[in-house]
């Protein structure tokens, strides 16, 4: 549905353009192109290292599936897990720790089997949260900055196509055109920047806001479980995050 979006609102101006006489292909140009995506590419890459622009780039294909978390199943889990803690003590867990498909859940089990102690729990497991919190809100700043420098880089690319253009004053039937291509980068740049850009770093920060739900929801259970909590009273604790989540 994100992408979808994207598409929804280029289609608009395309479609608006088309309703004034325009056409489609008067919006294809190269060095624009080269000048607004590649340029502003470049900006971002001096203000942030190299292996966190490429990693907001891997991560936008959140916007055609981003990740899912499925709360409900995670609580009934957890349910059974307080169950058999109480029922058979907590080393009983270490067999169901094999079966447990959320790396997350899975090391917070392996510590409580382990002996840790619940504050040392709390301590590791709130900094894994708190670790990748940051590295998505990295990414999420890197389309905002990516959003910040492409209407600057439209504006230059226009000034260089205008040079070009006064070049062609001795020759007035080449100056109108090429003075409206002077224009389809500033169009690239403030496009991109309100179309893609801007909306995806905003849409990073939902995802990242989702994701500290989730990883705290699971932190809840596994404190209930670590102190011998029974599924009732978990389920109880769980109660505040699947009724704020729909």
């Amino acid at each position: 549905m994100n992408l979808l979006g994207i598409f929804w609102a280029v289609g608009c101006v395309i479609a608006a353009m088309i309703w004034e006489g325009g056409h489609p292909s008067a919006l294809i140009n190269g060095p624009a192109f080269l000048i607004v995506i590649a340029g502003t590419c470049g900006c971002v890459m001096v203000q942030y290292p190299i292996k966190v622009f490429i990693g907001a780039l891997k991560r936008f294909g959140w916007l055609v599936k981003p990740p899912m978390y499925d709360l409900a199943a995670q609580v009934s889990m957890l349910e059974g897990m307080a169950t058999l803690a109480r029922q058979q003590g907590l080393l009983a867990l270490e067999n169901e720790i094999a079966k447990i498909d959320e790396p997350f859940l899975s090391k917070g089990i392996q510590m409580v089997v382990d002996g840790v102690d619940k504050e040392q729990v709390v301590h590791l497991l709130e900094n894994e949260i708190e670790f990748e919190q940051h590295e998505l809100e990295q990414s999420a700043k890197v389309y905002e900055a990516l959003g910040g420098y492409a209407p600057t880089m439209g504006i230059l690319g226009a000034v260089l196509g205008l040079i070009h253009a006064m070049g062609l004053l001795d020759q007035p039937d080449k100056l109108g055109p090429a003075i409206a291509v002077a224009f389809v980068a500033t169009v690239y740049g403030v496009g991109a920047c309100n179309i893609i850009f801007l909306p995806t770093g905003n849409r990073f920060k939902g995802i990242a806001h989702d994701v500290a739900f989730y990883k705290n929801m699971i932190l809840e259970g596994i404190l209930s479980i670590a102190s011998g909590e029974n599924a009732l009273q978990l389920k109880r604790r769980m109660e505040v995050y699947t009724e704020a989540h729909h």
